[in-house]
């Protein structure tokens, strides 16, 4: 079974004309709930099975399109409403083709918010919903520096909740600022959401922590040298000799496969290991393009997979099924 642990909704263009409408309403037509037909969401539901079915995927678990989420300092309300929308959505598409899709959902992120206003969706996405695990934006004040890096205790009442409940969280930034396009910034986003952990003892407190790094870890598997470095620096700055190497550290997260460089994902496979990966295409999404040496997609990776010969194909099955269900422990139920 080839499961596709990270693939975002695609919805109607009816939904997102509904975004701008919620937005511009401020408030006040009340809680302002999106409304999009069955059929609208049927003919959109069906592409993606027609694109899934081109490839060979069997099962993708949809979360919310990051860049199309608000956080920020945006009405909190707003933020609620267009969170539930998202999510209320992936469940009617999971409902229309229950053998295809699982779900993660977004969550109500808002600058300077505490991390317990997300709880209710939690809850409200697993027990009500269905869905495997949530969707976390690192940075929801979007560049503007005003949230801690995800090694801050500011979080540690969201982990501490995650491991009680054993639920992953997909780590994902959405909008982008200043000069990046936000391909660059989730980039950054995720190599500083690793680097802040790692060099925190948020795995001490949470040693049952699940945490799902999107796009191959962004840069630090192929900067790991540096990193490597400091942290051997650092313990020998403390004459700590039991502090565990930075290999150990990165080995404790995982991470998905959405790399369009077959050398890349031969290196992550080689750094983190290929049994702390699954398999992701994002597909469709940023990786739509056509390679012009082979003529396929970019984000075409399971024949990429397939051909790498470092790996057993025992790590291949663990890539494609077996790591997605030890990761997610609802994906069975």
């Amino acid at each position: 079974m080839i499961i596709d642990a990270h693939a975002h909704l695609v919805a109607p263009p009816s939904f997102y004309a509904h975004r701008g409408n919620l937005f511009v309403a401020r408030g006040q037509y009340g809680k302002y709930a999106a409304k999009i037909p069955d059929a609208e969401l049927e003919k959109s539901a069906a592409q993606n099975i027609s694109i899934m079915d081109g490839v060979g995927t069997d099962l993708q678990i949809l979360s919310p399109r990051p860049f199309m989420l608000v956080h920020g300092e945006n009405r909190w309300d707003d933020i609620v409403t267009w969170t539930e929308d998202n999510n209320n959505l992936i469940a009617r598409t999971i409902k229309m083709y229950p053998e295809r899709f699982r779900g993660v959902g977004s969550l109500p992120q808002a600058t300077g918010a505490p991390v317990e206003t997300m709880f209710d969706e939690i809850i409200r996405c697993t027990n009500d919903l269905g869905f495997l695990g949530v969707l976390l934006n690192p940075d929801p004040s979007e560049g503007s520096g005003k949230t801690p890096p995800l090694g801050d205790p500011y979080w540690y009442p969201l982990y501490d909740f995650l491991c009680k409940h054993d639920i992953p969280a997909h780590i994902h930034s959405c909008s982008c600022c200043g000069r990046e396009t936000y391909d660059e910034h989730f980039i950054t986003e995720e190599s500083l959401a690793i680097t802040s952990i790692a060099r925190s003892d948020v795995f001490t407190r949470f040693p049952s922590l699940k945490l799902l790094v999107s796009h191959g870890g962004g840069s630090v598997p192929y900067q790991v040298g540096r990193w490597r470095s400091n942290r051997q620096m650092f313990a020998a700055a403390a004459s700590d000799k039991k502090t565990e190497t930075f290999d150990q550290t990165l080995k404790r997260f995982w991470f998905d496969t959405v790399l369009h460089h077959k050398k890349s994902l031969e290196l992550l496979f080689e750094v983190v290991g290929p049994d702390r990966c699954v398999f992701g295409t994002e597909r469709p999404g940023s990786g739509g393009g056509i390679d012009p040496r082979s003529g396929r997609p970019y984000d075409d990776l399971k024949p990429v997979i397939e051909s790498i010969e470092e790996i057993s194909d025992d790590d291949k099955k663990g890539i494609f099924e077996n790591n997605a269900r030890r990761l997610f422990a609802r994906l069975d139920a």
